[in-house]
């Protein structure tokens, strides 16, 4: 690398290294699961000292922390959307739809917001409480006849586990995995349809 090159990537540091550093570990994340993820290599992606690593995370565990936390933050938003665009009628389906789709767009990221190393993590678990508090507020519009907060929030838990469901089945080799969640959806209005 010219020195030049090697001055601009220093520059380029300058003030977005801890954004930097997620996002490279993001890639390295996608391009081959957790095993690929180690702050050594995310440094030499980086073009940045090991050391450097530590001034913004203190060890592994608190870069995927935040990772899975960003992902979090991510399905949120594609929530929200999915809200605000959803017709009259299906806004829940629209949202367990939205999930799966998020799943299947981001499958390491959404591995890792799910990873046991990282779920007790304060950042995420604060994180997840808002992605799912979307699904607790569409409950309460859609279904305004169950205005009790525990009924809601039991609506809300079951969409979500269809959602995470549906996408734990569904592998990339699954030819239908985009009527997957719909097969899963139609199942439970048979079965609770019953009784």
């Amino acid at each position: 690398m010219a020195w030049s090159d090697a001055a601009a990537r220093r520059k380029y540091h300058v003030g977005n290294l801890r954004a930097q550093l997620l996002e490279e570990a993001r890639a390295l994340v996608e391009a081959g699961g957790l095993a690929q993820l180690n702050l050594r290599s995310l440094a030499a992606r980086a073009g940045i000292a090991p050391g450097s690593v530590y001034h913004h995370y203190e060890n592994k565990a608190e870069l995927l922390a935040e990772l899975a936390a960003t992902g979090f933050q991510e399905l949120e938003q594609t929530l929200e959307q999915a809200l605000a665009e959803a017709p009259q009628g299906v806004r829940i389906r629209t949202l367990a739809r939205a999930y799966f789709g998020f799943s299947r767009a981001q499958p390491a990221l959404f591995g890792l917001m799910f990873d046991a190393g990282v779920l007790g993590h304060s950042k995420v678990d604060e994180a997840r409480q808002k992605a799912f508090e979307v699904l607790e507020r569409t409950t309460g519009v859609a279904l305004p006849d169950r205005d009790e907060p525990e009924a809601r929030t039991k609506i809300a838990l079951a969409v979500w586990a269809c959602g995470h469901g549906a996408a734990t089945l569904a592998s990339p080799e699954t030819e239908r995995h985009d009527a997957l969640l719909e097969d899963v959806i139609q199942g439970l209005e048979l079965l609770f349809g019953r009784r």
